[in-house]
């Protein structure tokens, strides 16, 4: 031992090693190594990135010799350990506090169940949160890299060019991302960055009265989160989604983790709270109806949550339908040699309704933004591996077809017409299936998760095109009334196989199933089966024309409400 050096008691460090502080001998040097009053502070500033001061004998007795040690950055991760948790909601008061997280939502919470029956039953915590997830859905769905992942691994997020769209909500599987109603932008749990980046734990570590929470470096094999992580039974939530979350649980009862297992309360009455079922509501638990557990276990408190896309997106799926197919429609009936390029179907009506249907799409996409005077920054900062961009540029690359195609008849360049084609044919088929895309990059949603999805829109492009410009074709071409009355009885046909094929096929997991009951036979049922049957009307196109379109448009529209809110009708959390 350096005789220059003496130690206090024995502590114990974020990483539950045990340690002394050391200070320089008084009577040697005269000085003393203190540390900074207050806060726990724990060893980041010399473990993960190095550094520190080291006293050595070097022939004089008060000489100090700094050093370096070689820098690493370390990968945080946090322990949940339900062993020991008591419900006393400490570190949600903690969070709400140190972040300035308003009412009405929350970074973390501390979900309950009751498991068995009484007299023998119990109390069962789960302290639910972001998972940081080393391959995170968020950060990959996020169009403005609002949402990114930070170089420790921390998933953060950036305020100040988020955009509201709610696609890192919908991609999150954990249901931890929320739109602050104060700022309108999205935020989560971030670990307390900000003290971490200081040397400080997160505030809801500190607060814990029974240590039930810790972090540390999970490349740091003396910690105690990696110590616990590698020798102890620990689970993490959802790990078929594949997201590598840096979130461990010790000691979690099964029916806390997975968050249909446990039966929601009757009247949707929780301990200190009732949460309304209906519009945007999602309740937490499984349906009295539903079950996909043999447990005992019964949700006694959960906070509310909100599905993120409303009425806005399944409307914009319809518009953009409609505006894919107007186009391609014609387009098939000229190569089948039921209308020639100078149709006035062609060369007028495909441009005129695409366009327009085009920019009621876009007004639609706008308006879902929680910052719609943003919007621009999916073109100006595009991160691309965002399909809400990449749909964005294929939007634009669309009507830019669009545009050329009325401007080449306006000019009379007919010739333009089987020109812009080439591009024309891809991108509307494009501009109508990449939300399959979009859908599928929201990681939670299991119904979403379907490759049946791709097929089935470009069938209901077919079917939307064809019923638009059906309604249009007395007034234009009399001649196109029956070709297209014969598509869309063809589209109406293939839209039906694949909703009978969604509906009775055996569905992958419990999620995917629950999310076809709340379509078919829970919430949203009527809208499902009024849609089947206003569809179905358009089998009977090709006997009563123009009749026939508007009736299987409407129920197109009822079908899309039905599966873009069911899927976000299965609680995640």
């Amino acid at each position: 031992m350096n005789p220059y050096l003496t130690h206090l008691r024995p502590k114990s460090d974020l990483y539950g090693r045990s340690w002394a502080k050391p200070r320089l001998n008084m009577a040697a040097c005269g000085i003393v190594w203190a540390s900074v009053p207050g806060e726990r502070s724990h060893e980041s500033f010399t473990a993960p990135w190095g550094g520190g001061v080291q006293a050595n004998r070097t022939g004089a007795p008060d000489s100090l010799e700094i050093t370096s040690a070689p820098k690493q950055t370390p990968k945080w991760g946090k322990v949940l350990d339900q062993t020991r948790c008591i419900g006393c909601h400490a570190c949600t008061t903690a969070c709400k506090s140190e972040n300035e997280v308003p009412l009405s939502v929350t970074r973390t919470y501390v979900k309950s169940v009751e498991v068995g029956y009484f007299p023998h039953t119990r109390r069962s915590f789960q302290v639910t949160r972001c998972n940081m997830c080393e391959s995170a859905p968020c950060v990959a769905a996020c169009p403005t890299g609002a949402m990114y992942q930070r170089d420790d691994g921390l998933v953060d997020f950036d305020k100040s060019i988020c955009i509201g769209c709610k696609a890192c909500i919908a991609a999150c599987p954990y249901d931890a991302i929320f739109i602050n109603p104060e700022d309108q932008s999205a935020e989560k749990c971030n670990f307390c960055s900000h003290r971490l980046d200081i040397g400080l734990e997160p505030a809801c570590v500190v607060v814990c009265p029974v240590e039930a929470i810790f972090v540390g470096d999970l490349n740091d094999s003396a910690s105690r989160v990696a110590k616990v992580v590698n020798r102890e039974p620990v689970t993490v939530r959802r790990p078929e989604k594949e997201t590598r979350p840096k979130v461990f649980y010790h000691g979690a009862h099964q029916a806390t983790l997975d968050p249909i297992a446990a039966r929601r309360p009757g009247g949707d009455s929780f301990m200190w709270s009732e949460q309304t079922a209906g519009g945007d509501h999602v309740v937490s638990g499984h349906p009295e109806s539903w079950n996909n557990s043999s447990a005992a276990a019964l949700l006694s408190y959960d906070v509310p949550h909100r599905a993120p896309w409303d009425w806005r997106v399944s409307l914009y799926t319809w518009t953009k339908a409609i505006a894919a197919g107007a186009y391609l429609v014609p387009l098939l009936l000229i190569l089948a040699g039921s209308i020639s390029w100078d149709s006035d179907i062609f060369t007028q009506a495909a441009p005129i309704t695409g366009l327009l249907f085009l920019a009621i799409t876009g007004v639609l996409l706008i308006a879902d933004l929680s910052h719609p005077g943003r919007f621009y920054m999916i073109f100006t900062r595009p991160q691309w591996s965002s399909w809400l961009v990449k749909g964005g540029f294929l939007i634009a690359a669309y009507a830019g077809v669009l545009t050329l195609h009325l401007l080449a008849t306006v000019v009379g360049l007919g010739i333009a017409h089987k020109m812009l084609a080439v591009p024309g044919v891809p991108l509307s088929i494009m501009a109508a299936v990449y939300t399959a895309y979009l859908f599928a990059q929201s990681k939670g949603r299991d119904m979403w998760q379907s490759a049946l999805l791709p097929p089935h829109m470009f069938v209901q492009m077919t079917l939307a095109g064809s019923a638009v410009l059906l309604l249009l074709a007395p007034a234009i071409e009399e001649a196109a009334v029956t070709p297209l009355a014969l598509v869309l009885a063809a589209g109406v046909l293939g839209h039906l196989l694949m909703v009978w094929g969604e509906a009775t096929l055996t569905h992958p997991t419990a999620h995917a199933h629950l999310a076809v009951w709340e379509m078919t036979r829970g919430r949203f049922s009527n809208f499902f089966w009024v849609g089947v049957a206003l569809v179905t009307v358009g089998l009977t196109a090709p006997l009563i024309g123009p009749l026939a379109a508007p009736v299987a448009l409407a129920g197109l529209l009822a079908h899309e409400h039905a599966y873009v809110q069911a899927a976000q009708a299965v609680p995640l959390a």
